[in-house]
């Protein structure tokens, strides 16, 4: 999946949101993609990697917090940003 496949406007519940789960989980994920393809070129630049294991440790505190509240929500997410589970 490459970057640009990812449109975070389809993931707002609204059209000012800038901050519910869903929308982050899009962000996040968008950087998740944009950081795998970096280390793939660089594969010696731990300080990238440290931040890529944050940001996948983020979003699946976001997606657990999503499941939780909205089982629809969370496998509308998972499709549409091609995650796998």
């Amino acid at each position: 999946m490459s970057e640009s496949t990812i449109n975070v406007a389809d993931f707002k519940i609204h059209e000012t949101d800038t901050g519910s789960a869903d929308y982050q989980v899009a962000l996040l994920t968008q950087r998740i993609v944009h950081l795998t393809a970096h280390l793939g070129l660089h594969k010696k630049d731990t300080s990238s990697r440290r931040g890529l294991l944050k940001l996948v440790a983020q979003r699946r505190k976001l997606l657990d917090y999503v499941r939780a509240n909205s089982e629809e929500r969370y496998q509308k997410l998972l499709a549409g940003l091609s995650l796998r589970k």
